[in-house]
């Protein structure tokens, strides 16, 4: 794996991280490295499950969701990866964390309505083995960026 992350691969990463649907000749002339090198390299982070997926960054806001909330949420009897389990399968649910701390999991999730986010506060307070949930709206977004490399 250390040799798959090396700086030629974090660098090809950046690339496609600015903007993936570049080609891999265009990625190659902004690194300074060969097409072929920048094939291979993507490849073999496909096939090792570093490159999980091609996807977009949407403007959710434009898109009409303008409310995010954070729930804290508390299991009981150690229950946590199946009720996890069933909150990531609720559309607005984009993030679900297993997490260390007064709560058992944590979860960002978008809605058009205030309605929307008040059925998924009561859908996830109904759940067996939810002991408490807590729910944070965000006023702001500061950052909304899931990557890491700049």
């Amino acid at each position: 794996m250390e040799r798959l992350l090396d700086k030629v691969s974090l660098k090809v990463l950046e690339e496609f991280l600015r903007d993936a649907r570049q080609s891999f000749r265009e990625v190659a002339r902004r690194t300074g490295f060969s097409s072929g090198t920048v094939a291979s390299r993507v490849r073999q982070m496909e096939e090792a499950g570093v490159i999980k997926r091609y996807t977009v960054q949407l403007d959710y806001e434009r898109m009409g969701y303008e409310l995010t909330a954070i729930t804290e949420i508390i299991v009981s009897d150690g229950m946590m990866l199946e009720v996890g389990d069933m909150i990531a399968r609720i559309p607005q649910a984009m993030v679900v964390y297993n997490v260390t701390g007064d709560s058992d999991i944590m979860v960002v999730a978008k809605f058009k309505t205030r309605q929307q986010l008040s059925d998924f506060t009561k859908n996830i307070t109904k759940m067996p083995h939810v002991v408490r949930a807590k729910t944070h709206v965000v006023l702001n977004t500061l950052k909304e960026e899931l990557s890491l490399l700049p």
